[in-house]
C-alpha cells in the first residue's frame, strides 16, 4: 500500500476520532491530504471536528455517530467500510478501561469492555480487509497498548483485551501481506488524552517522563506502517519496557506491577 495521498484519492476511517490518539490521527491525516470518515458516539463533537478539518485542509469529512459496543453501531460502520466509496485506511482507536478490579466489576461492564476493545476491532477489521484484499491495497491500524504485553495492572481486564488486539493484528497482518494489505498493532504507553479521565482513573502520581504526546504516537505509527511493521511501540522507553515484560521472570513482573499500582494510587485498585 502507498500512503502518499497525492497518488490517488485516499480516505481514512477513524473510530474514537474526536479525542486523544483518534483526534491526532484525524488532524494528521487531514493535513496530509486524506479524506476522512470520523466515527464516535458524540454527534456534536463529530460535527465540531468536521467543521474544523474540512475547511482548513480542503478535504471531504464525513461523520458517523455510532456506539461500537453495540451490534447496531458496528453494523453501521461495517456498512460504510464496504460501500462503493472505498476506505483505504482504517484506524480502530475506540476503546475503554474500567476503574475497578475484576472482583468488584459486573458482567455487564466487562462485556461492554470486550465488545468495544475486542469484538468491534474484529468486526471492523474483517469488514475493511475484504474489499482491501480485492483491491490489493489498504491498511488497518488497531490501537492496542504496551499493557497488553503483561498483567501490569492487577485486577484489570484492560490489559487482557489489548493482548488480544496485538496478537490478532500480528496474526492477521501476516495473512494479509500477500494481498498487498497491511495490518499493524499500535502499542503506546501512557499518552496525554482524555482516556484516563473518562474512566475515572487518577493518574496524578504517574511520573511526567512516562507520558507521550498523541501527535508523536501518530507520527511514529505512520512511519512504522510505511516500514511494514506488524507491531509499533512508540518511544524508546516503552520499547525497553516491552522487552522487560516479554523476558523478565513472572515473579519480578508481579512485584513490579504491585508497586506500580501503589504509585499510581489506591483509588484505582
Amino acid at each position: 500500500m502507498t500512503l502518499d495521498p497525492t497518488t490517488a484519492e485516499r480516505r481514512a476511517l477513524i473510530t474514537g476520532a474526536t479525542a486523544g490518539i483518534g483526534a491526532a490521527f484525524s488532524r494528521r491525516l487531514a493535513a496530509d491530504g486524506w479524506h476522512l470518515v470520523l466515527v464516535a458516539r458524540d454527534a456534536a463533537r463529530l460535527s465540531e471536528m468536521a467543521a474544523e478539518l474540512g475547511p482548513r485542509h480542503g478535504r471531504a469529512v464525513e461523520t458517523l455517530s455510532a456506539d461500537l459496543s453495540t451490534d447496531d453501531g458496528c453494523a453501521a460502520v461495517e456498512q460504510r467500510l464496504t460501500s462503493d466509496s472505498p476506505v483505504h485506511l482504517l484506524v480502530n482507536n475506540a476503546g475503554i478501561s474500567l476503574n475497578k478490579p475484576f472482583l468488584h466489576s459486573t458482567a455487564e461492564d466487562e462485556a461492554r469492555l470486550l465488545r468495544l476493545n475486542v469484538h468491534a476491532v474484529m468486526r471492523l477489521t474483517l469488514a475493511a480487509l475484504r474489499p482491501m484484499a480485492e483491491r490489493r491495497d489498504g491498511a488497518v491500524i488497531n490501537v492496542s497498548s504496551v499493557a497488553g504485553f503483561g498483567a501490569v495492572m492487577p485486577g484489570s481486564t484492560y490489559s487482557a483485551s489489548k493482548a488480544w488486539v496485538t496478537n490478532f493484528s500480528d496474526s492477521v497482518g501476516q495473512s494479509a501481506r500477500p494481498f498487498g494489505v497491511r495490518v499493524m498493532a499500535l502499542c503506546p504507553g501512557y499518552t496525554r488524552t482524555e482516556f484516563h479521565e473518562r474512566a475515572g482513573i487518577n493518574m496524578s502520581k504517574t511520573p511526567e517522563w512516562l507520558w507521550l504526546r498523541a501527535e508523536d504516537v501518530v507520527d511514529e505509527a505512520l512511519r512504522d506502517l510505511r516500514k511494514g511493521k506488524l507491531v509499533s511501540i512508540p518511544a524508546w522507553k516503552y520499547k525497553v519496557a516491552v522487552a522487560g515484560l516479554r523476558h523478565a521472570p513472572i515473579r519480578l513482573l508481579q512485584a513490579v506491577a504491585r508497586d506500580t499500582r501503589s504509585r499510581i494510587g489506591r483509588d484505582e485498585r
